[in-house]
């Protein structure tokens, strides 16, 4: 064999080698995506189905078709210590009673409508009142406290779990056969990816979130106020004494809503300001800046102990931020923990409260033909 000839015959099986070794990597590299289905679980006497996620980066979810509830987020610290970092129950069956909506999908309509009625097209529609006056996060039975079929999948975005559910016409009030699917993907950047979409054979209005409790310092290790807070938001919706928007558009300039630089979420909390007041802390709906259909940053939490890092991205125009005003000392969480005003902090991407009574909000109306689509972003990271 020639000196040309060995040329040819080394790169050949140095390009081949180097492709078994990019497979081996891209393999060994996929492997470290998983999903798997656990035991079949039992609630209220119905089986549900658990389904645990994990990016071989110190990322584990675990979630249930009841609720589309999750019910585990394991995360590591910037020692590399993983923790539980979400709020929520040891036995399942608590879920269905007294939960004040620990990381389920909401809908059909997230937040609330004032005094449990709207009008669609000349047609007075009545909601069941579960807030006071109003409907919140879809009435009586909303949609994490419903069965959702559910499916598991991995391909080359991550692995993950489409949960589908048909909410029928007049279910809570609710015009139109509603069929939701909602997906959660895990990636591999800790990214836990929730997308949304519906279609309808009525006019109805819909506004879907997720309404998990985070402490970036560990479930069950105390308040939240020393999560520092970054949001992109200029303005906010204010709201009367039943956190009802009044229809005003206000700017956070000068007040303790305002969190375009980082600030300590306990550090104005209790500042005597009218939306602080009412709220009884922070529950207001910030309008995200930024147009368009795509992704927009929208909020920012660092846990200074830990050095867990949460950033959120989103297609939707507004975030409620809620600093768990209403934990009271009555539930009794994981591990027996006593959960008590403050102990987590939900971050809730969604359109406007009470969109359908004000037509100069972003319209939540979908109708006949037509697919809803939305998109949230949770990315974990560490800072030292």
């Amino acid at each position: 064999m020639n000196h040309r000839n060995r040329l040819i015959v080394a790169f050949i099986l140095s390009t081949v080698l180097a492709r078994a070794a990019n497979f081996a990597q891209a393999k060994s590299s996929k492997g470290k995506l998983e999903v798997a289905k656990e035991a079949p679980a039992l609630i209220d006497g119905k089986p549900v189905d658990i389904y645990k996620l994990s990016n071989g980066h110190g990322i584990e979810v675990r979630a249930m078709s009841y609720g589309g509830i999750i019910l585990e987020l394991r995360a590591p610290d910037k020692n590399g210590k993983s923790d539980d970092i979400v709020l929520g129950f040891d036995n399942l069956d608590q879920y269905t009673t007294n939960n004040p909506h620990f990381g389920g999908i909401i809908g059909r309509y997230a937040n609330r409508i004032a005094n449990g009625t709207f009008t669609l097209d000349g047609v007075k529609y009545a909601l069941p009142k579960n807030n006071g006056p109003n409907t919140l996060h879809g009435g009586l039975r909303g949609f994490d406290k419903v069965f959702w079929q559910a499916s598991s999948f991995q391909n080359h975005h991550g692995v993950g779990v489409v949960f589908k559910y048909t909410s029928k016409d007049g279910e809570e009030g609710f015009p139109g056969n509603l069929q939701a699917t909602v997906t959660y993907t895990l990636t591999e950047k800790n990214e836990l990816i929730f997308d949304y979409e519906a279609t309808t054979d009525k006019a109805t209005p819909i506004n879907f979130t997720q309404h998990t409790y985070f402490n970036l310092a560990g479930e069950g290790t105390g308040n939240i106020l020393g999560h520092v807070l970054t949001l992109n938001a200029d303005h906010f919706t204010p709201t009367d004494g039943t956190l009802i928007p009044t229809g005003e558009i206000r700017s956070v300039q000068g007040t303790p809503l305002d969190f375009s630089k980082p600030v300590a979420i306990g550090a104005r909390i209790n500042d005597k300001y009218e939306p602080l007041v009412l709220a009884n802390g922070y529950d207001h709906n910030f309008i995200i800046n930024g147009s368009g259909n795509g992704l927009k940053f929208a909020a920012r939490v660092t846990e200074p102990t830990s050095g867990r890092v949460l950033q959120v991205y989103t297609t939707e125009p507004g975030i409620q931020v809620y600093s768990g005003n209403f934990l009271d000392g009555t539930l009794t969480g994981k591990h027996g923990h006593v959960y008590r005003q403050r102990d987590g902090m939900a971050l809730e991407t969604q359109h406007y409260p009470d969109s359908p009574n004000h037509p100069e909000f972003p319209s939540t109306i979908l109708r006949p033909g037509r697919t809803f689509h939305s998109r949230t972003v949770y990315q974990f990271s560490t800072e030292k």
